[in-house]
């Protein structure tokens, strides 16, 4: 029977250090091939051109790169690019780039499907068929990162984790792939240019200040009132708003750094008076900002984008205690990469 070989980018350089010697080979070795899966991120065994021929069939023979493919592209009167991301199981994720005057930023999955239930999101409708690996969400940044040099002629300058998934629901393989895409011998980026967004899920947001990441925290919150929020996102019955509240409390005692709140405002269902001073009370827990996010339909008319009088509304009572707020206008509609459309529609 045939054993199927092990992806190499599943070793740590230790590992792959310990493989050449193994061999008879010395140890430095393990450091090259690791700089080419993740400085160079090339796919083939082939590629690695300071490695002996004989040697690069050795690796051929032992190993695979289960690299992903963008399987198609699609481009928006805007500038956003959606990818659909081909994995090596024949499963595809989506991402997106999203160009503006100052920054092109990656916003990048984490699953396959997605482990909540937000009844507003296209993503939420496809079940969880299964985490991604660090090396997926690694390859939609570099795949990203080379769409932007050739579109917009500058590198990516942040990473958003607000495509498909849960990303505390894959906690590891997220926190592996932050690692690999922040180290000086894989990508570079500062951990302050990425941002990783949650529904909330309060028990790994404190792990998250546990292990004193460096990055973002944005939360989808689109409701300060219990009842309210598990109606859009029922999940929440399990992780309430007082456990949120805790889980960011701890948060910004550990780290300093404070919170996005995310937030959409739909037409009868969070637009009025008691859910904008439920939000600004909920605000004055932890140090904070809002982002107020134009609504993208999903094909049906459940939720409908809240009148412009009301989202004002929300913006004065929110600069009125002094809790800074910016509305953030969608992009890529026109081909579903905005907010809550990525669905594998292709």
């Amino acid at each position: 029977m045939k054993t199927q070989k092990k992806d190499i980018r599943a070793l740590s350089k230790q590992e792959l250090r310990d493989f050449f010697i193994s061999r008879g080979e010395k140890a430095f070795r393990g450091n090259q091939v690791y700089e080419w899966l993740w400085s160079k991120g090339i796919h083939t065994f082939e590629d690695m051109t300071n490695l002996s021929k004989e040697m690069r069939a050795h690796l051929e023979a032992e190993f695979v790169i289960n690299h992903i493919e963008v399987d198609s592209l699609q481009k928006s009167q805007d500038g956003t690019v959606k990818n659909a991301v081909k994995l090596h199981d024949g499963l595809v994720v989506e991402s997106v780039l999203i160009p503006t005057k100052s920054r092109t930023t990656a916003c990048v999955s984490s699953q396959v499907g997605c482990s909540l239930d937000c009844k507003f999101c296209a993503t939420a409708r496809l079940k969880r068929m299964r985490n991604l690996n660090p090396d997926e969400i690694y390859d939609q940044v570099v795949a990203i990162d080379r769409e932007s040099r050739l579109y917009h002629d500058r590198p990516l300058s942040n990473i958003v984790f607000m495509g498909m998934g849960e990303p505390l629901m894959n906690y590891k393989n997220v926190l592996a792939s932050i690692d690999k895409i922040t180290q000086d011998e894989g990508l570079g980026m500062s951990p302050k240019r990425i941002t990783l967004s949650t529904s909330g899920v309060p028990k790994m947001i404190k792990k998250l200040a546990d292990d004193e990441v460096k990055f973002h925290l944005a939360v989808s919150l689109h409701s300060a009132i219990q009842e309210t929020r598990e109606q859009i996102m029922p999940f929440a019955k399990n992780f309430t708003l007082d456990d949120l509240r805790e889980s960011l409390e701890y948060w910004y005692e550990k780290t300093k750094r404070r919170i996005t709140y995310e937030y959409v405002v739909w037409k009868g269902i969070n637009d009025q008076q008691h859910d904008i001073d439920a939000l600004v009370q909920f605000c004055k827990y932890v140090p904070c900002k809002v982002n107020l996010i134009e609504y993208n339909p999903i094909d049906d008319g459940d939720f409908q984008q809240a009148a412009d009088s009301c989202v004002d509304h929300y913006i004065k009572a929110l600069e009125h205690n002094r809790i800074p707020v910016t509305v953030r206008r969608s992009r890529g509609k026109d081909i579903d990469a905005a907010c809550g459309q990525l669905a594998n529609k292709q």
